[in-house]
């Protein structure tokens, strides 16, 4: 595949995927598989290309963002509590993956690990969706008692592992502790914007030289493509995906995880 090409297919994938529950890099690693890519050489550019995806969600609320940040400069208590709540369930993901990031990093080279992660984890969306009773139907991400946001942020470090999601960990850890549909998916959100940046910039840190070999392979006119797609899809799924988890729920999507995942299953076996 031509490299811009593969560039708009992955761009392509990392914006529709980033913020459903179905695994952005589960996805990611089956694509550039698909692709033909080499993943050692495209490394580079999905770690830049999901924060494309990222100032999507900065980009859709950046009022709240900046309603949010001004609150916190003239200390009003509605801006301190959604700081305090975005950075309280971004701590132990950022604390976890730290200590324990060279095990997590070794996973994603084994694309194996992808296919039972979307089929267990589609099972557990459907056993939460069935059982979970939202209590808080009035309650915005600001008014989230600190319980319910610090277990919201330990079902984060579930994403750790290539193919669980990190959207879906969060959004049903957070309608397993009773919180609303729209309330857990703009929470999960607002938490993909510190959590992917500080892993993005652990990633780059941690493997620059190797990433550097891989973007002079590839080439950052390919990576500034996979970038723009991502944001411009982000964008639009972000706008579209809280409007339908509020009629729907999030039932289809398990579903597309157990399909997907047993046809990724069967393409690794027997391809």
């Amino acid at each position: 595949m031509n490299d811009y090409l593969t560039a708009i297919f992955l761009g392509i994938v990392e914006g529709l995927t980033e913020f459903i529950p179905v695994s952005s890099t589960g996805h990611l690693i089956l694509a550039t598989e698909l692709s033909g890519a080499d993943p050692d050489e495209w490394a580079m550019f999905n770690v830049v290309i999901q924060l494309g995806a990222i100032l999507a969600v900065v980009y859709q609320y950046w009022g709240t963002f900046w309603s949010a940040g001004m609150g916190v400069l003239r200390r009003e208590r509605e801006g301190l509590m959604f700081a305090r709540n975005i950075l309280l369930g971004f701590l132990p993901s950022a604390v976890i993956g730290f200590a324990l990031y060279e095990s997590f990093e070794a996973m994603l080279g084994n694309p194996g690990i992808v296919p039972w992660a979307l089929i267990i984890g589609g099972f557990a969306i459907i056993a939460i969706e069935r059982t979970a009773k939202p209590r808080d139907e009035g309650r915005g991400v600001a008014e989230l008692p600190l319980g319910k946001v610090l277990a919201v942020g330990f079902a984060q470090c579930l994403a750790m592992v290539p193919g669980v999601s990190r959207s879906g960990a969060t959004i049903m850890g957070a309608l397993a502790m009773g919180i609303n549909r729209k309330t857990a998916a703009e929470f999960s959100f607002f938490l993909a914007v510190p959590t992917m940046i500080g892993a993005s910039t652990l990633e780059i840190f941690t493997k620059y030289d190797e990433l550097m070999v891989g973007a002079t392979r590839v080439g950052w006119d390919e990576i500034a493509v996979g970038f723009v797609v991502s944001f411009i899809v982000a964008l639009v799924v972000i706008r579209a995906f809280v409007a339908y988890v509020s009629r729907s729920g999030f039932t289809p999507f398990a579903w597309y995880r157990i399909i997907a995942g047993s046809a990724a299953l069967a393409w690794l076996t027997f391809a």
